[in-house]
């Protein structure tokens, strides 16, 4: 990425951190819409949020170093990717996925 050169390691992870985020939130709108068009079986929304959970940089770095690195983050915690997955399942709205301008993390 161009700005990877032009910014601190930490603001460029932070950057890295909004867009997984807006990626999880997207693949819980997809997740909306096969919901509506019945292509979802019993158990794949919980299935996705735990897949969204276990690849969080915290629980990644708890279980390789023992401790977790917030400012090394490039996709956010468990939590968050649980939290932005849900949110765009349960919105299916595409403009309520800001996780750069006013997107609360």
């Amino acid at each position: 990425m161009a700005m990877k050169g032009r910014v601190s390691e930490e603001e460029f992870n932070r950057y890295m951190v909004r867009l997984e985020l807006q990626a999880d939130f997207f693949a819980g709108v997809r997740e909306y819409y096969a919901k509506r068009m019945n292509l979802l079986e019993s158990g794949d929304l919980e299935e996705a949020v735990n897949a969204a959970g276990a690849v969080g940089d915290d629980r990644i770095q708890k279980q390789s170093r023992g401790y977790a690195v917030p400012d090394s983050f490039t996709h956010g915690t468990s939590e968050q990717r649980m939290r932005w997955f849900y949110k765009g399942f349960t919105t299916g709205d595409v403009t309520a996925g800001d996780t750069f301008f006013g997107g609360a993390l």
